[in-house]
């Protein structure tokens, strides 16, 4: 019985830094994506993508803004989704046509996905997550008085938006991504972390505005599928040690323990590495194997030539 990947695909397969948002070079990344994705399905595995959408969110929620005189703002759960449809609908079309092309009989669909938080997760009360756009201070106070946004100031380029960023509790379609995926086919699910809900007390489930990280909506989404394989993909082979240093070294096979002890060093970024590398320990501890390696290299990755692989 073939082995279930989940894979997690950074924004740098969608956009690349300092590349205008155009659709044309997104599609293009895309693109290049699916022919180094199409390996896992030639090579026999069941595949399920989750992405990051951080800039093309960020883009819509420009739009929104610039606006918002003539068409009304949309909350940022919709956003999500609507996110979530695009860049699905060029992951789909990517992949059908590299399918096509080496001759390979798998369908592709790509399936909204709502992820539940916690109304009480520390982040609603201290949000941490930068969205949209840059402003100046003024505009940044005005923008806080009229809508009630918390601002704070960026890497020196301006304000900007902080949002919620919760921790995923569930994948509402869990079980329906699984079931698609035994039955054969390829799926896009869980872009960009998910579209964040919650359930009241009603039973009922409403959005939230927040934004979910997709690494981590990544794993609970393999855990909850009990998939063999979760892999995150990104512009770096392996995960380094003592980065920048003399002393750097990449990682290649690693048992949990001593990753454990290397997040216990303070090694891993919480702006970079460190959300990868917890949510792949994570995995490895309760699920499979966990892999951190360059979409490039995800062919041998799978075989154990290259990357960072996490086991027990």
């Amino acid at each position: 019985m073939s082995k279930t990947i989940v894979a997690a695909i950074g924004g740098n397969a969608i956009l690349q830094a300092g590349q205008e948002g155009t659709f044309e070079n997104q599609m293009n990344n895309v693109r290049t994506s699916a022919k180094f994705l199409a390996k896992l399905i030639k090579d026999g595995y069941k595949l399920v993508i989750t992405h990051g959408n951080g800039p093309q969110v960020g883009n819509i929620l420009r739009q929104n803004e610039v606006a918002a005189d003539v068409v009304p703002q949309l909350p940022l759960d919709a956003l999500s989704g609507q996110s979530q449809g695009f860049i699905g609908y060029m992951m789909v079309q990517c992949l059908v046509n590299e399918f096509q092309a080496l001759g390979i009989d798998a369908p592709v669909t790509n399936l909204l996905t709502r992820v539940e938080v916690s109304r009480d997760d520390a982040d609603f009360q201290n949000p941490s997550k930068p969205i949209g756009a840059f402003y100046s201070e003024e505009e940044s106070k005005q923008l806080a008085a009229e809508k009630g946004w918390k601002m704070v100031e960026d890497s020196g380029r301006g304000y900007r938006r902080v949002v919620p960023s919760p921790e995923p509790l569930k994948i509402h379609e869990a079980q329906t991504i699984k079931t698609l995926a035994e039955a054969g086919n390829v799926v896009v699910a869980c872009g960009g972390g998910g579209i964040p809900v919650v359930t009241v007390e009603n039973g009922t489930v409403e959005g939230v505005e927040a934004v979910i990280d997709k690494d981590r909506s990544g794993f609970k989404l393999a855990q909850e599928m009990e998939a063999d394989v979760f892999m995150i993909l990104t512009d770096v082979e392996n995960v380094y040690v003592n980065y920048g240093t003399p002393e750097q070294k990449a990682l290649g096979q690693i048992k949990v323990d001593e990753m454990d002890g290397y997040v216990a060093e303070g090694q891993f970024s919480a702006g970079s590495m460190g959300p990868k590398v917890e949510s792949a320990l994570q995995f490895a501890k309760t699920t499979g194997t966990a892999i951190i390696c360059s979409l490039e290299q995800v062919d041998k990755a799978i075989r154990g030539e290259s990357g960072t692989i996490i086991s027990k």
